[in-house]
């Protein structure tokens, strides 16, 4: 059984997933409260699930960009586990998650993320030589910046609000496509099944020590660099 954390906004998720199906999941508007909460949802999912701590084979965390508080939780909960039980812990980006369930599509894909302040985190998938892959940077930007550089159709999904959905289909007309609110949802289920195909793969997985979130800093004059978000 996997569990799979992501508390990387103020949208979270946890799952559990035992390799054929989901047993449980839950997504859910945390704010600010994810310390106080995550424990309790992981407790009711494994009670859902009628699994206990020695059921689990692995622990899945999203390591962001996000954050720089709600990172920490789920990362923080998912490495004491895996200490504590002996258990194999992967980490992948919060922006694979959001685009994952878009991974057949042969159009881009823009998967966006709320990093405060006015700013988005965005980053683009597509299937390239028959592989899905990330093909640009995790980039912290605005609305009008990734409209003006966004010149072809694209798939946008993620964090996406009223404002910013009607601002997207008027600049861009046909070449923005919306997935909707419910597709658009970051799953942990999705977290959950890449972790299991990753250690099928590689069973050891990553440094429990090295692991840490990743985060970008606002865009500086004069210079570039990635840097702690300092957005709750």
């Amino acid at each position: 059984m996997i569990l799979a954390l992501d508390t990387s906004t103020a949208y979270a998720s946890a799952a559990l997933f035992d390799g054929e199906a989901l047993r449980a999941e839950t997504s859910w508007e945390t704010g600010t409260a994810a310390t106080a909460q995550l424990l309790v949802v992981v407790e009711h999912l494994m009670r859902l699930a009628d699994c206990r701590p020695a059921d689990l084979r692995g622990i899945a965390v999203a390591l962001g960009p996000g954050s720089f508080n709600g990172l920490r939780v789920a990362l923080s909960l998912g490495k004491g586990l895996a200490s504590a039980l002996g258990l194999p812990i992967v980490g992948f980006p919060t922006p694979d998650i959001a685009a994952y369930p878009f991974s057949s599509l042969v159009l881009p894909v823009c998967a966006i993320l709320k990093a405060g302040r006015n700013r988005l985190i965005c980053t683009r998938f597509q299937t390239r030589y028959g592989r899905w892959q990330r093909v640009s940077d995790f980039r912290n930007l605005t609305l009008e910046a990734l409209i003006e550089e966004t010149d072809r159709t694209t798939v946008f999904c993620g964090e996406i609000d009223r404002e910013m959905a009607a601002a997207l289909q008027e600049r861009l007309g046909r070449h923005a496509l919306l997935a909707s609110a419910a597709l658009s949802a970051r799953r942990a289920g999705y977290l959950a099944e890449m972790a299991w195909r990753r250690l099928e793969e590689d069973p050891k997985g990553d440094d429990l020590v090295a692991l840490e979130p990743l985060y970008l800093s606002l865009p500086r004059l004069g210079g570039t660099g990635a840097a702690r978000e300092e957005e709750d």
